[in-house]
C-alpha cells in the first residue's frame, strides 16, 4: 500500500495525539473532515496503524517485563513464529536477521509466571534451539513520535 504525504501527515498527529479529533486533523492540514476519515479507515483497515493507548507495564502491575531472544532451526522459523503468536504473554513477535533469528516482548507479573512461561511454555515449541532472556529494569525512552517516511511525488485522492 502506497503511503503519501497527507498519509503521513495524519500518522505523525496521530504519534503526537491518538485521540486527536478528525475535525482538528482537518483544520491542520487543510483538507475535508471527510478526507481524514476515510484515510483513517483505510489506513486502520490496511493495518498500516493501529490506534491503542500504550501503557507502561510496570505501572499497571506487570513486575518482569523483558525480551526473548531466540534461534531457531531454520526450517522450523515459520512453525516457532506461528507458536509464539499464540502466548499471550509475549505482545511482540518479530523476524529479524543478526544473531537471533526471533526477538520477542513479554509482560508478566511475576518471577514465578515467567518460570512458567519458559519452562512449560517455550521449551515446548519444536525447533528452538537457543533462547536468551533479558529484563528490563525501567525505560529511559520510549517514544512513538518518530517520522513517517514519504518518498516521492505520488498524489492520491480521497
Amino acid at each position: 500500500m502506497d503511503v503519501d504525504k497527507l498519509d503521513s501527515e495524519i500518522i505523525k498527529l496521530l504519534q503526537k495525539d491518538g485521540r486527536m479529533t478528525s475535525k482538528a486533523m482537518s483544520k491542520l492540514l487543510d483538507v475535508t473532515e471527510t478526507t481524514i476519515r476515510n484515510r483513517l479507515s483505510r489506513l486502520i483497515s490496511d493495518e498500516v496503524i493501529q490506534i491503542v493507548a500504550v501503557a507502561d507495564p510496570h505501572k499497571i502491575g506487570f513486575n518482569v517485563v523483558g525480551s526473548f531472544k531466540i534461534n531457531a532451526d531454520p526450517k522450523k522459523v515459520n512453525d516457532v513464529l506461528k507458536e509464539l503468536k499464540k502466548i499471550d504473554e509475549i505482545w511482540y513477535v518479530a523476524k529479524v536477521t543478526g544473531t537471533n533469528d526471533i526477538d520477542t516482548e513479554f509482560n508478566i507479573e511475576s518471577m514465578e509466571l515467567l518460570n512458567d512461561l519458559i519452562y512449560n511454555k517455550l521449551v515446548k515449541i519444536d525447533g528452538i534451539v537457543k533462547t536468551e532472556t533479558s529484563i528490563i529494569l525501567g525505560y529511559e525512552k520510549r517514544s512513538y513520535e518518530w517520522g513517517t517516511a514519504y518518498h516521492g511525488d505520488r498524489k492520491r485522492h480521497s
